[in-house]
């Protein structure tokens, strides 16, 4: 009944990663290009780094199939695992460990199941590490680049991020035989400051800091997610609930599409085909993340206001 109300047909603001919504902010359109490059270049490691919510997952996806499309690169072809990847002609072998929360052991079983290398469920790591050694320089015999991207990066040991590195020096007189993108929360920063990771962080070649959407985006982020999901109507957000959105949220995509979603079932239940400014306070009331960021905001401006107000009554009484 929802979707029918609106004439949708699909949720137009699930949570759920879907790249046929991506929307190329100029935050996100950046990151991309930067991945991009990068990967062409063969060299080291990659990092993106993003506040919870900016949409780092969705960015890695995106990534993924967009390196492996693309047409001017040399018949770059492929899926997002290495396991599926017509290998035949590819020119990019992908693989994406979603939860790098792994010990050094079963990283490297996560990697060689990408890599669709057949390894007995006793194998140690010194020959985990030799099975992958030699998968890497096949693929690389074969004109193939390797490119591995892990998400959640902030949550991995750093026991597993040194075997990582280890596995990086491997190269041939041209390029490295692997390359690592590392997606992960402002925390990973942290991690890598660790002196035992200082050989890794030296070797991060191109690095992006991902942003949320700016406040002239938020409009357009909102009529592109309605479009794909099929509504064909002019304005369903009125400028105030747009406004009133962007403050609350600060352009944080999945607090955007939790309170959208939740102001569009609101205007649903009164029979409206138009979400109102009231629509969206009602939602930001059922939900707890944001509106306590918008009380810190709200308490935040009336402080600013109450000191300029003093000021002003104190050079009025000089």
């Amino acid at each position: 009944m929802y979707l029918e109300h609106f004439g949708l047909r699909e949720f137009p603001f699930s949570l759920t990663p879907d790249t046929s919504f991506f929307f190329a902010c100029s935050s996100y359109q950046e990151a991309l290009n930067t991945l991009l490059i990068a990967a062409r270049s063969g060299e080291g490691f990659i990092k993106i780094v993003g506040e919870v919510g900016n949409g780092k997952t969705l960015l890695c996806r995106k990534f993924l199939g967009t390196l492996n499309s693309d047409k001017t690169s040399t018949n770059a072809i492929g899926t997002q695992n290495a396991a599926a990847t017509g290998l035949g002609s590819a020119k990019f072998v992908t693989a994406y460990i979603p939860n790098p929360y792994l010990e050094s052991r079963s990283l490297l079983l996560a990697l060689a199941a990408e890599f669709r290398i057949e390894l007995d469920s006793t194998v140690d790591q010194h020959q985990l590490l030799k099975e992958l050694t030699f998968a890497l320089l096949k693929f690389a015999r074969e004109g193939k680049r390797v490119l591995v991207c892990l998400d959640e990066a902030q949550a991995m040991p750093l026991e597993s991020l040194e075997v990582l590195r280890l596995l990086t020096n491997l190269e041939t007189e041209k390029r490295k035989l692997m390359q690592v993108v590392l997606f992960g929360q402002p925390e990973l920063d942290e991690r890598l400051k660790h002196n035992s990771v200082r050989q890794l962080r030296q070797r991060i070649s191109f690095q992006y800091e991902l942003k949320g959407l700016r406040r002239d985006e938020l409009d357009r982020y909102l009529r592109h997610r309605l479009l794909v999901a099929g509504y064909q109507g002019e304005t369903l957000f009125r400028p105030g609930a747009v406004a009133l959105l962007y403050r609350i949220t600060k352009g944080t995509p999945r607090l955007v599409n939790i309170i959208a979603n939740k102001a569009m079932l609101l205007a649903y239940g009164e029979g409206r085909q138009q979400v109102m400014t009231r629509h969206v306070r009602r939602a930001l009331a059922d939900t707890p993340e944001a509106h306590k960021d918008w009380m810190i905001w709200a308490w935040g401006a009336f402080a600013a206001f109450v000191l300029i107000m003093l000021t002003l009554i104190g050079v009025w009484l000089q």
